[in-house]
């Protein structure tokens, strides 16, 4: 595959995943394995710092550690793989890798853990619409 047809099919499908989205499809994947918050948001940042605006990172700018880690976020759905091979002179192959964030699987991801809030949400809300004699204790 071409970077070209790479590149033209993520035009067609111009969903943006914030740092936010990273946040919320993190905490409900390590977050549940008992990751902290503090962790979770730099992993976020993390994470975004290789994107930036950009669906994909070449491989190559990848030290082994971070390599790690982006397997560990492919283990769970949120990155993907992908690679390119292109001829150069002379005939030989020069494959290049590419990690791409699986931008379907984030936003799942992220609805996920905010219906969850928001379910957690309705569960507690039947307290607000108590009359406050009613918590009176009578003797």
């Amino acid at each position: 595959m071409s970077r070209k047809g790479v590149l033209s099919r993520e035009v067609d499908n111009l969903e943006i995943v914030t740092i936010n989205d990273l946040v919320k499809a993190l905490r409900n994947t390590l977050g549940k394995k008992g990751m902290g918050e503090d962790d979770i948001r730099s992993l976020a940042e993390y994470l975004i710092n290789f994107f930036g605006f950009e669906d994909y990172a070449i491989d190559n700018r990848l030290n082994p550690n971070d390599r790690d880690v982006f397997y560990m976020l492919e283990e769970i759905g949120l990155l993907k793989t992908e690679r390119e091979e292109v001829t150069i002179k002379r005939g030989q192959i020069w494959r290049i890798h590419y990690w791409k964030l699986n931008k379907q699987k984030i936003k799942e991801l992220g609805k996920t853990q905010d219906t969850k809030d928001s379910k957690e949400g309705d569960k507690f809300a039947i307290y607000e619409n108590i009359d406050k004699e009613m918590w009176t204790r009578s003797r």
